[in-house]
């Protein structure tokens, strides 16, 4: 099992900036993909950046550019820096983890396979 805790949503500006982490507690095992999906108002959710166990990374087209995932193993957190921040990036941001994962999926996604989310946090973005 795999706990996942996210913290840093909040209220900005727009053009401003965001971290936000993801504390994993539990059996973090070596091979692990984790994460990042949000769900904005009126879209489906959508996977916007994941991070394989060997550092690879992927980001979805619509926030290259602007998002970066990063991890400290040493910490067990996973990031997620938002910059420029836009009022379309509202939304809630939820952290996910895929034990044994074979690899990164599609842009922004995990090959799926022993799979753990956490509740979330809210990001709101103020023109």
């Amino acid at each position: 099992q795999v706990y996942l805790a996210e913290s840093g949503g909040g209220s900005v500006q727009a053009g401003g900036s965001l971290r936000l982490s993801c504390q994993l507690s539990g059996n973090v095992v070596d091979r692990i993909c984790l994460a990042w999906f949000r769900q904005t108002p009126g879209n489906e959710r959508e996977g916007v950046a994941a991070l394989f166990s060997d550092e690879t990374t992927t980001y979805a087209n619509s926030v290259m550019g602007r998002f970066t995932i990063s991890r400290d193993k040493a910490k067990n957190t996973l990031y997620l820096v938002i910059n420029d921040l836009k009022p379309e990036d509202t939304g809630i941001y939820t952290c996910a983890a895929d034990r044994w994962s074979s690899g990164l999926g599609s842009l922004g996604h995990c090959q799926r396979a022993d799979h753990y989310e956490g509740q979330g946090t809210h990001v709101t973005v103020s023109s």
